[in-house]
């Protein structure tokens, strides 16, 4: 599946960019182990002061990586 097929029809009920919950949900694993990956900085996010941010694209472009 190309990038732009899975942004397209991957995780269409979530919005483009996602909270630690929400990447939790969508990759099926608990919000500590989204927050280990966001500091290990396996995905790319950035913060608004406390709060992290994960465009879905950096999510799919690690579901390529690991595939």
């Amino acid at each position: 599946m190309k990038k732009n097929e899975a942004y397209q029809t991957l995780f269409t009920e979530y919005p483009d960019i996602v909270t630690v919950t929400q990447m939790g949900e969508m990759l099926g694993i608990s919000t500590k182990s989204a927050y280990r990956l966001l500091k290990e900085n396996k995905i790319e996010h950035f913060r608004i002061g406390r709060i992290y941010k994960i465009p879905k694209l950096h999510i799919l472009a690690y579901l390529h990586v690991l595939s």
